[in-house]
């Protein structure tokens, strides 16, 4: 797919984790006034809330003409999960270690 497609749903997918999945989980630990999740907990957290956007990867028409990019786009959403998980996500990591040490 050329890359003047996917340059949006790409720099989308760059944002979304850390700024809905990583604030979110966030919040909810403090509220629950967990301070020290660990690095598992609080990627799953994140996932969790980042798996609420999920919708977002059928957002396009379902027709031919947009196949491609919704196949994009569910590719990205499951590579962002995969990153997440494994601490691949350069950008959740650093919210995790901003929890720990400021809480």
């Amino acid at each position: 797919m050329r890359e003047d497609l996917t340059f949006e749903i790409t720099r989308a997918y760059d944002l979304l984790p850390h700024v809905v999945g990583a604030s979110w989980a966030s919040i909810w630990f403090r509220i629950n006034k967990i301070r020290r999740p660990t690095k598992e907990q609080f990627r799953e957290k994140v996932v969790e809330y980042f798996n609420m956007l999920e919708l977002l990867t059928n957002a396009f028409p379902q027709d031919a003409m947009f196949k491609e990019m919704t196949d994009y786009t569910k590719y990205k959403h499951a590579d962002e999960i995969r990153k997440i998980l494994t601490g691949n996500n350069s950008e959740i990591e650093k919210r995790y270690k901003r929890y720990i040490d400021y809480g």
